[in-house]
């Protein structure tokens, strides 16, 4: 399985309701696109300090890594991946994606 991690810095003015939108997006994509076994995503609520500003994210799980590919090329996806930039600080700069293999 892959595992892939998605932290946001949401620009300021993007209220919980926006956010919700884009998770709901995103979620949706589980419907459209094989080989999506879970998508989780919600506020950070580390005690640590060490966000870097990263205050919120999500996790799409994969059963492979061609199934990762294939949500990557998807429409819908990028669809939903463009709603996202424009709402993260500084747009991409404000995305930061980490995957790995379960």
């Amino acid at each position: 399985m892959i595992m892939h991690c998605v932290l946001v810095r949401f620009r300021s003015e993007v209220q919980a309701e926006e956010k919700q939108a884009i998770y709901d997006g995103i979620a949706a994509l589980q419907s459209v696109i094989d080989g999506i076994v879970d998508v989780k995503a919600g506020p950070n609520v580390s005690p640590e300090g060490l966000d870097c500003g990263y205050m919120d994210g999500f996790v799409v799980t994969f059963e492979n890594a061609g199934a990762r590919d294939t949500y990557l090329d998807h429409p819908d996806h990028k669809a939903v991946g463009y709603k996202l930039v424009e709402a993260a600080a500084g747009g991409q700069s404000g995305i930061l994606v980490f995957d790995w293999k379960v």
